[in-house]
């Protein structure tokens, strides 16, 4: 669904992405991990349109999407969250879903029923008429993975949709991810919570230094020499792969 060819991005002298090259098969959750300021959101601003790259290509279904900007491509089919959520305040919340809905339905009727469909899907239950303001974290994640799923993408961007929860709360919204890939979208998702990625991911690859050093299962991810010294240490790949964990017993 998804190819990433060769792509690097340049910020004046400095050189975020360089020659990174992926995919991202349709109907899958693949993961990209990698140490914080590898350039893992900015990769996903280039996916989306937010960015163009300097070098290299991006193709979505085939079709060559490079530079394109991020509302033609959420037209064609990519949505994406942000890592910091800004829910309209203002608003409420099924009106903040609504807005994503419009993108695709111009009744106001209609694209509200829409966005409730999609409230209910992400675990957005109780007074959807309540400010958004009101939420929890939690509840803001929630919001912000709705937001983006209103616009009805085939592929959907998740930047560390877990960030900032319990593991009570990641473990109620592992579930919700699950069920969006099973109701046919396929999700590319940015994410240090390790046991999730682990537990989610079909396939994952790993961003260091602007540059793709490693990519496979989970389990082969975990356990390659350098995905732990670049990204993982010793200790938390030994929890994560229990081949390993057992012969360090």
């Amino acid at each position: 669904m998804l190819e990433v060819r060769s792509v690097g991005k340049r910020f004046g002298g400095l050189q975020a992405i360089q020659d990174a090259s992926f995919t991202v098969e349709k109907g899958s959750i693949t993961g990209l991990i990698g140490p914080n300021g590898a350039g893992k959101t900015t990769l996903f601003s280039i996916v989306s349109g937010s960015f163009s790259p300097t070098t290299g290509q991006v193709f979505f279904e085939g079709q060559d999407i490079t530079g394109f900007p991020a509302h033609v491509l959420a037209r064609r089919g990519i949505g994406r969250t942000f890592q910091i959520v800004k829910p309209f305040a203002g608003l409420s919340i099924i009106e903040n879903v609504t807005v994503g809905a419009f993108l695709r339905h111009h009744n106001r009727s209609k694209a509200e029923k829409v966005a409730r469909d999609v409230a209910r899907r992400v675990g957005l239950t109780g007074d959807l008429d309540r400010p958004a303001s009101d939420l929890t974290v939690a509840g803001r994640k929630r919001l912000e993975v709705a937001k983006a799923l209103a616009t009805e993408p085939r592929l959907l961007l998740l930047d560390e949709v877990l960030a900032g929860l319990n593991p009570s709360e990641i473990r109620d919204i592992i579930p919700v991810i699950r069920a969006l890939r099973d109701d046919g979208v396929t999700i590319l998702m940015i994410e240090h919570v390790m046991q999730a990625v682990v537990s989610l991911c079909d396939r994952v690859h790993v961003l260091a230094q602007g540059r793709i050093v490693a990519a496979g299962t989970p389990a082969e991810v975990v356990a390659d020499p350098a995905v732990i010294e670049a990204y993982l240490g010793q200790g938390a790949a030994a929890r994560l792969n229990p081949v390993r964990s057992a012969a360090h017993a």
